[in-house]
């Protein structure tokens, strides 16, 4: 809390922007220059609070992060702007005016929101947690449409909001935390409170088993750059509704509840899924886009004889099909003169950068092997992307 009183400051303005750029190697050159006109703990916190900003560019973008105040915790755990803002506009689609953030963190969907144009209240049980969300509301000017509540989100009324947003904590002493009852507060407790409201996102694990989402509930994967950032049970949208989200644009499959396609000997194209399409369990859904069936029934690997475009999941031409054998591969690589090798794999033990020291590809040529099962074997499909 004293280093954020300290920053918010004029002279701690000043010094954070005057080490904006500081480089990890130079700290401790700029830090000594610096202390002989600035007390040590004001250049220490402005040093610390530059990297925060450098490492949170990636979340929320040069810009945004280099005004914005952070925690450590808070650049670990908060959510990728592109994520917030597309969230925010499905809660704007939906005629949601007014949102109750509970577990708010450092402010990221507290912000996206109200750029929507969505008045909010912030709440956050931990002091410093809540002073930082408040610091950045008023440094990127939205301090009108965000109210930032230092209370226990299980104490706090949200009758009179259109919405509930609750991003639970999924890390601990030991670090992320599989069972949704291990959250704080709890999934249970988070469906209690969107009940409550007419529209609610509650922001889970993308690893969620789907059968502890709630029959009422819409279960919907986002991915951002082929990443696959987390999931979202809304409430008032859909009952039993599954949803693959892909950022950037955004593109949604819905699903259609279909059965599981069927293993088909490999054809000349090779379809990967994405993340957020596999972890929704929508496979089906782009096998029956392109025409295809699966490689292996454990292996979430579309095949077809056709190339149709599909906008989920990136499509590679089979050149060459291989039981798994390193002398095989790598005396295919040499004929072919393939240097630069992707290599991809799913249902194989085997390392990609273990196998690509093994075969010490070399030559002008690009090659992706895929490491896989078809029909239960081990094997190598060898092509490139379409």
């Amino acid at each position: 809390m004293n280093d954020l009183a300290l920053l918010l400051t004029p002279e701690g303005r000043a010094l954070l922007d005057e080490v904006r750029d500081t480089a990890p190697a130079d700290e401790l050159a700029v830090a000594t220059r610096l202390r002989r006109d600035h007390p040590a703990e004001l250049v220490s916190a402005a040093l610390g609070q530059a990297r925060l900003r450098q490492r949170a560019a990636a979340k929320f973008g040069a810009a945004d992060a280099g005004r914005m105040f952070f925690t450590p915790n808070g650049v670990e755990q908060s959510t990728r702007a592109t994520v917030a803002s597309y969230r925010a506009e499905r809660f704007k689609a939906l005629g949601v005016t007014s949102v109750a953030d509970l577990c708010c963190g450092i402010g990221g969907d507290a912000i996206a929101l109200a750029r929507a144009g969505i008045r909010v209240l912030a709440v956050d049980r931990d002091p410093l947690t809540a002073a930082v969300a408040r610091a950045n509301a008023e440094v990127l000017g939205l301090g009108e449409l965000i109210e930032v509540r230092e209370a226990d989100v299980t104490e706090v009324n949200t009758g009179g909001y259109d919405a509930v947003f609750v991003d639970p904590a999924r890390r601990g002493g030991r670090g992320r935390i599989f069972d949704p009852e291990a959250y704080s507060p709890p999934l249970s407790w988070a469906i209690e409170a969107a009940r409550t409201a007419p529209h609610a996102a509650l922001k889970v694990a993308p690893g969620i088993p789907h059968e502890a989402v709630p029959a009422e509930a819409e279960a919907e994967w986002i991915s951002d750059g082929g990443d696959v950032k987390e999931a979202v049970l809304w409430f008032g949208t859909g009952a039993g509704a599954v949803r693959a989200t892909l950022l950037p644009g955004p593109r949604t499959l819905l699903g259609k509840g279909l059965p599981d396609p069927a293993v088909r000997p490999v054809g000349r194209y090779l379809y990967e899924p994405d993340g957020a399409v596999i972890r929704a369990h929508l496979v089906a859904e782009v096998a029956e886009e392109v025409g295809g069936g699966l490689v292996d029934a454990t292996i979430a690997y579309v095949t077809a004889d056709g190339l149709r475009p599909t906008r989920y999941a990136s499509a590679y031409e089979i050149t060459d099909q291989l039981h798994f054998s390193v002398k095989k591969l790598k005396a295919l690589l040499r004929e072919r003169e393939v240097g630069t090798l992707t290599v991809k794999k799913r249902g194989s033990a085997v390392e990609p950068e273990e196998l690509r020291k093994k075969v010490k590809p070399q030559g002008p040529n690009a090659a992706t092997v895929f490491l896989t099962r078809v029909a239960g074997a081990p094997t190598m499909l060898v092509g490139g992307p379409a």
